[in-house]
């Protein structure tokens, strides 16, 4: 039997009610596998937990989650109760920084019954790999001065170390799928980071010579996810332009609430971390009709991390099937609620469980 034991945190505003309907999904397709088994622990770390404790986690949290293969979350941020980046920046930053997840990765494709804002999308699938901790993203930076000679300075950091190890998982994900990757840059504007990551790609680029590349500067590029989606594959990017381009792609799709992410530690000391992409949506939060697909789509993306991509495969077909029918929460034009549209994905489940061993035990009679 193999167990992976999760450390689930709901967090704010929907993640409370994705979570756990994302869970009874991975129970249900841990029953479907047979020898497979999740142990889920639930934290209540929150804004509401800052309120009462002064902290988004306590301060052993870091410790606490270090004894867990995965972290499964839902949603960050209340700006009614605590400021964004007090939020951000006391749980899921933290997390990703101090657990060394240093890529993160969101695919972006059309579902069948899912209506995309493109007139004509051509069926695309891309996946987009970001560099995580570093980039524009960076912590380095001040400001000085006051009134009218105000100056605020970021300053951008770009390392061979975390740009190599981004293009080269890039590089790795594109040999499982359609075997191209484009690098999204803008050397055309900016003049040292953007050269410099032109160069690291094009050297990454020569130990895959089996793989096609291309580049394309930012701007452009976004034009391109909304005019011929169809022709990328695996994208990598830099910390900035790869979190425009994932929302982007959420877009593009049909609603973010649809749209998963996985945050990857690379050198095993640490668990990776698997969330949705659309936040803790507090204008419809308790409506019963947030869209659980997201973070069932991340529980897919977790499954393909520990080996499971068979299992993984299958619960996305599922879902897919779901939706084809038009099993729909609001935000992609159906009424159905948040407990409607699990409960067939987890009946589809157990129906193709049913099937596989009808075919099992027809195939035994025959022998």
């Amino acid at each position: 039997m193999k167990t992976i034991k999760v450390a689930n945190i709901p967090g704010d505003g929907v993640g409370k009610e994705v979570v756990p309907a994302a869970t009874e999904v991975l129970h249900a397709l841990a029953d479907l596998h047979g020898s497979l088994k999740f142990e889920f622990t639930e934290f209540p770390w929150s804004c509401e937990y800052y309120l009462e404790h002064g902290a988004m986690m306590p301060e052993d949290g870091l410790e606490i989650l270090k004894e867990f293969d995965a972290i499964f979350l839902g949603a960050v941020g209340n700006l009614k109760l605590v400021p964004d980046h007090v939020s951000l920046w006391g749980l899921l930053i933290k997390i990703r920084r101090e657990f060394e997840q240093v890529i993160n990765i969101r695919p972006a494709k059309l579902l069948k019954g899912v209506q995309s804002p493109l007139v004509n999308p051509k069926d695309f699938d891309m996946i987009v790999v970001r560099e995580n901790s570093e980039g524009e993203y960076s912590s380095i930076g001040g400001n000085i001065y006051k009134d009218e000679d105000e100056i605020a300075i970021q300053n951008a950091v770009f390392s061979r170390k975390a740009s190599e190890r981004a293009m080269r998982y890039a590089f790795e994900l594109a040999k499982k799928r359609n075997k191209h990757v484009t690098s999204a840059t803008k050397s055309n504007g900016i003049i040292y980071s953007m050269p410099f990551w032109d160069k690291v790609f094009k050297e990454v680029a020569k130990e895959y010579p089996e793989i096609k590349t291309d580049s394309q500067h930012i701007d452009a590029l976004a034009a391109f996810f909304v005019t011929h989606p169809e022709k990328f594959d695996v994208i990598v990017a830099s910390n900035l332009f790869g979190d425009i381009l994932t929302d982007l792609g959420a877009a593009i799709m049909g609603s973010v609430g649809i749209a998963p992410a996985a945050n990857i530690n690379v050198n095993g000391k640490y668990p990776s971390m698997f969330e949705p992409v659309h936040g803790s949506a507090p204008d419809i939060i308790g409506k019963g009709i947030a869209n659980p697909i997201g973070q069932i789509w991340t529980a897919k993306m977790m499954l393909d991390h520990f080996g499971e991509e068979d299992l993984g495969t299958i619960l996305l077909d599922i879902v897919e099937s779901v939706t084809a029918d038009g099993f729909l929460t609001p935000d992609i034009g159906g009424s159905h609620t948040t407990k409607e549209v699990t409960d067939e994905v987890i009946a589809r489940i157990n129906n193709y469980k049913s099937e596989k061993l009808n075919e099992k035990t027809m195939g035994y009679t025959n022998v």
